[in-house]
């Protein structure tokens, strides 16, 4: 398949569709129009499925002069996502030194040129959220923090001379020292999951657990069944059902199947209870029955 269009720092794909008329004893004339290709990268695999986790520590300070370690712990539900989608992020951060810190996260875009035997490489940032203060002593928690995707470039990993390649860095800036920092690779995709991501897992999980509010919507007193005119109307009944049926002989009853009588009856209500009426005589010899105990 053919390479997604790109046009980076150092390079590009382009595709163009280039037509020529061919005449004798006159130059040939051409035109050429650019064509942009996408390779399809289905964000649903298994592989692109999978969540990412790192943790890391770093102790602040140098020597014997040091102030005490800062710990990070960071988790994506998976490693695929498209433009546009909102990357929710776990961490955890415990600052045990004695300076402030402030914990931050970002999507790094990496371009690799790969020429006559020789790389170049181009790093940026294309989105980056950031946290609260963290003091000495205490510790911060994100619960799904969210980093939207801008509209970016898919990535490109089956080309041979040029790579794209995304990261989410979740790191902290410790005034006076080198930042603690863990990277998760990251693909941008171009069709989006459609399957459950473990945040759907989790809420299928705490329904069939606890089903305590099935109880509070359930009413005490079932409300009767609907009246059939209220279902079905004088004119859709009507026309499901002919005004004159014609009459059913029961030797062809025999031969076409049961099936071709069911739709007369479709819309047909069932019986009041009114109408059904006892016969007359069974009427006159109902009579009360006394028992003694």
């Amino acid at each position: 398949p053919l390479v997604t269009s790109f046009t980076g720092k150092y390079g590009s794909i382009q595709y163009f569709v280039k037509a020529v008329l061919e005449r004798p004893a006159v130059p040939d004339q051409s035109v050429q129009t650019e064509l942009q290709v996408i390779s399809h990268i289905d964000v649903s695999s298994p592989a692109l499925l999978m969540p990412v986790l790192r943790s890391q520590e770093k102790m602040v300070g140098c020597w014997f002069f040091t102030s005490g370690p800062v710990s990070l712990s960071a988790k994506i539900e998976r490693k695929g996502y498209c433009n546009g989608e909102a990357i929710p992020i776990y961490a955890e951060i415990e600052n045990c030194s004695s300076r402030l810190i402030v914990p931050k996260a970002a999507i790094f875009q990496t371009q690799t040129y790969l020429a006559s035997g020789k790389t170049k490489t181009f790093r940026q940032m294309v989105a980056n959220v950031r946290g609260n203060h963290i003091a000495s002593g205490s510790t911060d928690t994100w619960n799904g923090k969210t980093l939207k995707i801008p509209p970016v470039s898919p990535s490109i990993l089956d080309c041979c001379i040029i790579r794209v390649e995304y990261s989410l860095a979740v790191y902290i800036h410790i005034p006076g020292a080198k930042k603690l920092m863990i990277e998760m690779p990251l693909v941008i995709g171009t069709i989006p999951c459609i399957g459950f991501s473990s945040r759907n897992s989790s809420i299928t999980s705490q329904f069939s657990m606890d089903m305590s509010w099935l109880a509070l919507t359930m009413p005490e007193h079932p409300e009767a069944p609907p009246n059939y005119a209220d279902v079905v109307s004088e004119e859709e009944f009507s026309r499901h059902v002919p005004a004159y049926p014609p009459p059913i002989d029961c030797e062809e009853q025999l031969c076409c199947p049961v099936f071709a009588y069911i739709q007369e009856f479709r819309f047909q209500p069932p019986p009041l209870y009114s109408e059904i009426d006892p016969h007359p005589t069974d009427v006159e010899e109902m009579q009360p029955v006394s028992f003694m105990l």
